[in-house]
C-alpha cells in the first residue's frame, strides 16, 4: 500500500527538509530559468525519488514548472533532496564563478520550486503530468498507476520512465479512458546533463498525448527522438547487445576487458568502452534487461540477443554491481 509518513516542515539552503505533500502552491513562484519553449504542462508530479527521479523533478523545475517529488519513505525523499540540492549547487557553481550569493539564490529559487512528500494520492490530485522512475518491474508500476489513477485529473498525462518494460504492459492495467492519456519518457543519467529523451508512443497513445510529451521534452532543453513500442527503445535495443558481445568475447577468453575498452575508444571514438559502460549503468540493471527480453521477446530469445551470461549472473549474484556497489568488471574500492 502507498503509505503515509510524517513530514517535517522545510528548513533553510543546504540543510535537507521534509515539507508536506499537497496540491501545488498558488502563491507566486520566485523568478527561475526560463523555458526556451512553452510547455503544455505547469504542474508536473514525479513518483520516485531515486537518482531518475529526482534528475527529473530538479530539470522540471530548472524550466518553469511547479513540481511535486513524491516516494514512499522519508529516507528516499532524504536522498532525493541531498542529490538535488548536491547538483544545483554544482551548477551554480559553474554558472556564478565568482559570486556565492548568487550561487545561492539560484539553487534556492530553482529548489523551492519542488514539493517533496510521501502522500501519492494528494500529489497527483491536480497535476497536469505525472511521471513515474522506480524500479523496473511491471507489477510495481502498474500497482502505482493503477492507484494514482482514481486520483488523478481525467486530463492528466502518465508516463513512464522505463528503460526497457513494454509501455503498452505498463498500462494495460488503466480503463481504456485513460489509456490514449499515456505513453514513455525515457531519460538518461545524469538527467541533467544527458540531452536525449525517447519519447516512447505505445499503441493506445494518443497523437495529442505524443505530441504534448514531445514538447515537454523540448521545454526541458532536451532533444526529443520519437520511437515505437519496441523492446529497448532506440538507446538500448543497440547498446545492451553491444554490451552483452563484450561480456561473451571476455568469457571466450578473446581478449581482456581492458584491451576490449581500450579497443572501443580509440578504434571506434567511442567516449566510454564497453565495460566501463556496464559497470556506470549496473550489471544488475543490464542483467534485469536481458532477463526480460529472453523472457517476454522470443524473437530476441531465438536470435541469441538476450541469452544469459554466466560471468554477469556470477557477479551480480556476489554483489559486484559496478560503480554503485564499488566493484563490477573493475574495482573502484580506491576511488571512494
Amino acid at each position: 500500500m502507498l503509505s503515509r509518513l510524517s513530514i517535517l516542515p522545510r528548513v533553510p539552503f543546504g540543510r535537507i527538509s521534509y515539507i508536506n505533500s499537497r496540491p501545488y502552491s498558488t502563491e507566486p513562484q520566485p523568478e527561475v530559468v526560463k523555458q526556451k519553449n512553452d510547455s503544455p504542462f505547469e504542474k508536473v508530479t514525479v513518483f520516485g525519488a531515486g537518482l531518475m527521479g529526482s534528475g527529473i523533478a530538479q530539470v522540471s523545475a530548472m524550466s518553469n514548472h511547479q513540481v511535486q517529488l513524491v516516494d514512499l519513505t522519508d529516507e528516499a525523499i532524504s536522498k532525493g533532496q541531498a542529490y538535488i540540492m548536491k547538483s544545483l549547487k554544482r551548477i551554480a557553481k559553474k554558472k556564478y564563478p565568482e559570486s556565492q550569493p548568487d550561487q545561492i539564490k539560484f539553487a534556492e529559487n530553482i529548489y523551492s520550486r519542488i514539493d517533496f512528500g510521501t502522500n501519492p494520492e494528494l500529489a497527483v490530485s491536480n497535476a497536469d503530468l505525472v511521471v513515474e522512475a522506480v524500479v523496473e518491474n511491471v507489477e510495481i508500476k502498474r500497482s502505482i498507476f493503477s492507484k494514482l489513477d482514481t486520483v488523478a485529473p481525467s486530463q492528466a498525462i502518465f508516463a513512464s520512465n522505463t528503460s526497457s518494460l513494454p509501455i503498452g504492459d505498463i498500462f494495460s492495467v488503466l480503463p481504456d479512458a485513460r489509456k490514449g492519456n499515456t505513453g514513455g519518457l525515457h531519460f538518461f543519467n545524469p538527467v541533467s546533463q544527458m540531452k536525449l529523451v525517447e519519447v516512447v508512443k505505445g499503441s493506445t497513445t494518443s497523437d495529442e498525448t505524443f505530441d504534448k510529451l514531445t514538447r515537454f521534452a523540448i521545454a526541458l532543453g532536451k532533444t526529443p527522438v520519437s520511437c515505437k513500442d519496441t523492446p529497448g527503445f532506440i538507446v538500448n535495443r543497440l547498446l545492451v547487445p553491444y554490451m552483452m558481445e563484450a561480456i561473451r568475447m571476455l568469457e571466450r577468453g578473446d581478449a581482456s576487458a581492458r584491451d576490449i575498452d581500450t579497443a572501443m575508444k580509440l578504434g571506434a571514438g567511442y567516449p566510454m568502452g564497453p565495460f566501463e559502460l556496464l559497470d556506470y549503468v549496473g550489471l544488475d540493471t543490464v542483467k534485469f534487461i536481458t532477463n526480460g527480453w529472453e523472457e517476454t521477446y522470443p524473437e530476441l530469445k531465438a536470435s541469441g540477443i538476450s541469452a544469459p551470461s554466466k560471468m554477469l549472473d556470477d557477479l551480480v549474484s556476489a554483489g559486484k554491481l559496478g560503480v554503485k556497489s564499488g566493484a563490477g568488471f573493475y574495482d573502484y574500492s580506491k576511488k571512494n
